[in-house]
């Protein structure tokens, strides 16, 4: 094997890992519903819990919450996606 198809093989393998990142889909299992939000919420008072509500009840449902959110999150698959990083993603959609 010669040094360029050895180099050009790598090249394709990392090629192929960008493609795979660039395309990865996060989703979420189990059904999330505007009434299961406000379950969550219940007993949550914050400017934050009410803001983001106020946002679901206008968007009439979490449909584009997760979207937005897997969209957003999938930009830190590589560094890692943590309860602080879901959290300010939902800050970041109840201000847009």
């Amino acid at each position: 094997m010669t040094q360029d198809t050895h180099t050009g093989g790598k090249y394709r393998v990392k090629e192929l890992i960008q493609y795979l990142m660039e395309n990865m889909q996060l989703d979420f299992q189990g059904e999330i519903t505007l009434d299961k939000v406000r379950h969550f919420l219940r007993e949550d008072d914050s400017r934050e819990s009410r803001k983001l509500l106020g946002r679901l009840i206008e968007d009439k449902g979490v449909d584009d919450m997760l979207i937005t959110l897997a969209d957003c999150l999938k930009e830190e698959i590589r560094t890692g996606v943590s309860e602080e990083v879901v959290g300010e993603q939902l800050r970041m959609y109840s201000d847009s």
